[in-house]
């Protein structure tokens, strides 16, 4: 009876005891992102700070093209050791556009909810639109004379347009372009009028005296940007936050999920991280543990509503 009692004990201690240990050996940070992107600085901000905690490196390894990331991190040992950093789309949107060989919800598991983004949506300043209400007047105006331009089929931008479009009843053709870059370049140079991109792309834009501010994701207005409307109070409960947070693979135990999680909020509260997530437009946020994966599915559930109800698809 003695030995079944303390073999049942191991079974709780020593998860713990490696929790506590954890890390003993290098930390993987997968970003499937070009570097020098939002998410790139933001991995690395984080994973600089989680190396200063943890006493191990963290290397940030880029693996752009759509699935490549959060498929490498999902077929990983699950022992917390290779970590995903991911924005809510395409995390939770590709799913529901294209086959993934992936389960988000049962092959990966979410670790902390890093920042809350914010949009911006912009217009040339020569398009003769200087708010949304005239760019939803313009618009009913002349259905489908109007262009927006977007990052790719399937890009946060374009969903976020296209909820947009479907709220306020109105008829604007989306642009896809090969990234957020010569999507604004196209925006910027006056041949497409108007584009919604992360506040990090659109705040130089701005101030660039090219483009105008219309209007922002979110419930409030944003400092950097007081002019523009926030979208939720245009239409009161349409709103779907979009996020960046970081993962792991689905089956981690319990103990090192929590002391990631600890660990990573605890980076995101030192001023080096806060401060600069705070210049590029973001917002830390740190929610974790179960409350961030309720969070992931009632994302992935509201935007499969949007992309099926609008027959969207990706590249």
């Amino acid at each position: 009876m003695k030995a079944i009692l303390l073999a049942v004990l191991a079974l709780f201690v020593l998860p713990i005891a490696h929790a506590q240990e954890f890390p003993v050996k290098p930390v993987r940070l997968v970003v499937p992102f070009p570097p020098g992107g939002p998410l790139d600085i933001a991995g690395r901000l984080i994973g600089q700070q989680l190396s200063e905690i943890w006493k191990q490196p963290v290397i940030v390894e880029t693996r752009p093209g759509g699935t490549l990331g959060p498929e490498s991190v999902a077929k990983a040992a699950p022992d917390g050791y290779t970590l995903l950093i991911i924005s809510s789309s395409p995390l939770v949107t590709l799913p529901h556009m294209q086959k993934v060989p992936y389960d988000v919800l049962r092959d990966l598991v979410g670790v902390t909810q890093t920042t809350l983004l914010t949009y911006a949506l912009v217009a040339h300043v020569d398009a003769g639109i200087n708010s949304v209400q005239e760019l939803i007047d313009q618009a009913k105006r002349s259905p489908g004379k109007l262009n927006y331009a977007s990052a790719g089929n399937g890009s946060g931008q374009h969903l976020l347009m296209e909820l947009f479009k479907s709220s306020a009843g109105i008829d604007i053709v989306h642009v896809p372009f090969k990234g957020a870059a010569p999507a604004a370049q196209s925006v910027m140079g006056g041949q497409i009028p108007i584009m919604l991109d992360v506040t990090t792309v659109a705040l130089p834009l701005i101030r660039s005296g090219k483009v105008k501010p219309l209007m922002v994701t979110g419930a409030k207005p944003l400092e950097q940007l007081p002019g523009a409307v926030p979208f939720d109070v245009l239409y009161p409960g349409v709103g779907i936050p979009t996020w960046h947070g970081i993962f792991t693979t689905g089956g981690t135990p319990a103990p090192v999920l929590a002391k990631l999680a600890n660990d990573i909020q605890a980076a995101l509260r030192m001023p080096a991280v806060g401060d600069r997530f705070r210049q590029l437009g973001t917002e830390p946020s740190g929610v974790s543990g179960d409350a961030f994966n309720a969070i992931v599915r009632r994302d992935s559930e509201r935007w499969g509503e949007v992309i099926r109800k609008n027959n969207l698809r990706a590249d």
